[in-house]
């Protein structure tokens, strides 16, 4: 009979699979999960420490610290002499059934046509998106993630463990409104944008949740039908997508060598382009032709939005300065990221523009999210304030670099009859193949082989048919995949061309034969 309940109390404390909460965690954690499952009712009696940690093979100090939490959360109460019992009020209160519903519908009663009521859609958009289970892949050249080797964990701890002490909550804790945190306002105008060229004061500066919503909060207040807007083709998808939901008049702009080509744009009223490192095909936009879009931008009354993507993931010499930073009658819009070479996650972002138009997205910022979260802005303030970003990006673009250089010798090695231009920054290399491949076939046999490559099609408004084209990003995958990745690539390409009857070039260079994808 003790040998049953005993096997009860560990099927009901096993412990959460998250092996990064110390065993006191989880075991709180675990004792929760059954009290407002309803499982533990008010009033039971729970084993004691020394009889728990016998059962579950833990020290009794561990049991003891849990039980001791839950004491003072209000989820356990300790009796004297009696033991610990689960607290009357501990289960959140549950709302109360109601009456059965009658057994026949109403006639006129049927579910709303949504593909008739929502008016701005995505559906069917070309976008950036990764397969289900990516993580799974031993190959992952994909979008938006990052190298969790190379997040300063002890540096941002500590700004995280500063934020919350009690000397700091008056900072951040009561309500911005729409205001956001001076110290990081600061740190931006100070620390960030110098480095880009681009002065600014207090009042012209935004923060936003990543520079994602950005472009939404510009679409929203500038975009609509009638909005002639020039875009990059190719050009940034996620960004398409936010203006493109108040549907302008697009015009696409071809790309080449030098970056957007200025001489043949059309007649606008704002044009998108990301000039420092230009998305996707990591081509920098050259000085002549900044300083011609800015001409023409005052001589025809356009807007510019500059997306500074990627612009401090620089390997050697010094960047350009920001396409802001030679506006002199306040026509650029200047977009920029925080927190994208520590984490995408994080969704910190921020607007450099007139501060008239800056008040008017404050006031359409507030009525989405109010405000960003004031205590990821704490955080991030002291994460600069103390260099700590400083120091990340060299690590990081360092980390880069060498992927970069491997990337480079690998494409060489196994694919020598695609074309690409070396990046001078970035994480990403895009990648011409050979007119008779597809990218999105090459894609979907590639994941076969354990690959995930981003291909061209998301990139472009009308993509050729087959699209050649394809990304390969460097921020997710491990540096000793990289060339056994674009071996396993290789493969794939075989396949295809087995299949269509192609004979492939060969380079030169010895192949090594493809690493195991263990990690």
């Amino acid at each position: 009979m003790r040998h049953a309940h005993d096997s009860l109390w560990l099927q009901l404390f096993e412990l959460p699979l998250q092996p990064a909460l110390p065993l006191q965690a989880r075991l709180r954690a675990a004792v929760v999960r059954e009290i407002q499952a309803g499982r533990l009712v008010a009033g039971t009696a729970l084993p004691s420490s020394r009889d728990l940690s016998r059962l579950m093979g833990l020290s009794r100090n561990t049991v003891t610290a849990a039980y001791q939490q839950l004491v003072d959360d209000g989820y356990l109460q300790a009796r004297p002499r009696s033991g610990v019992f689960v607290q009357h009020g501990a289960r959140a209160a549950v709302a109360r059934e109601l009456p059965a519903a009658p057994l026949a519908k109403p006639a006129s009663a049927r579910p709303p046509d949504w593909s008739q009521r929502v008016l701005r859609s995505l559906h069917g958009k070309p976008t950036l998106s990764k397969p289900a289970r990516w993580r799974d892949a031993p190959y992952p050249f994909v979008y938006g993630q990052h190298d969790p080797d190379l997040f300063p964990a002890e540096d941002f701890r500590e700004c995280c463990v500063r934020t919350l002490t009690r000397a700091q909550l008056e900072h951040w804790t009561p309500d911005l409104d729409t205001d956001d945190l001076p110290d990081l306002i600061e740190q931006i105008r100070l620390r960030v944008l110098p480095k880009r060229g681009v002065v600014a004061l207090a009042d012209e500066i935004l923060v936003t949740v990543g520079a994602q919503q950005a472009f939404h909060l510009l679409a929203e207040a500038l975009i609509d039908r009638r909005s002639r807007v020039g875009f990059e083709d190719p050009g940034y998808p996620h960004a398409r997508n936010c203006l493109g939901l108040r549907k302008p008049r697009w015009l696409p702009l071809s790309v080449d060598v030098e970056g957007v080509v200025v001489d043949e744009l059309p007649s606008l009223d704002y044009v998108f382009v990301t000039p420092s490192q230009q998305s996707p095909t990591t081509v920098a936009l050259s000085l002549d032709r900044r300083r011609a879009l800015l001409q023409r931008a005052d001589a025809e009354n356009f807007i510019v939005i500059e997306d500074d993507y990627e612009a401090e993931n620089l390997f050697e010499g010094e960047p350009m300065p920001a396409l802001k930073s030679l506006d002199r009658s306040g026509r650029v819009v200047y977009v920029g990221s925080l927190a994208k070479s520590l984490s995408p996650a994080l969704r910190l972002g921020y607007i450099v523009a007139p501060r008239a138009l800056v008040a008017e997205l404050r006031l359409l910022r507030h009525v989405m999210v109010r405000h960003p979260s004031a205590f990821l802005q704490h955080a991030f303030a002291l994460y600069l304030s103390l260099g700590h970003h400083e120091s990340h990006a060299r690590r990081a673009n360092q980390a880069m670099r060498s992927r970069m250089a491997l990337a480079v010798a690998g494409l060489r090695r196994h694919l020598p009859e695609f074309e690409f231009r070396q990046p001078q920054g970035g994480a990403s290399i895009w990648v011409q193949a050979p007119a008779w491949v597809d990218a999105a076939e090459l894609a979907t046999t590639a994941r076969r082989h354990g690959v995930l490559i981003e291909s061209g099609e998301a990139f472009y408004f009308e993509p050729p048919c087959p699209c050649p084209s394809f990304r390969l990003r460097l921020s997710s995958i491990l540096p000793q995949r990289i060339d056994a990745g674009l071996a396993a690539l290789s493969a794939a390409v075989d396949e295809l061309a087995l299949a269509r009857g192609v004979e492939r070039p060969r380079s030169s260079m010895p192949k090594r034969p493809p690493q195991s994808p263990n990690r």
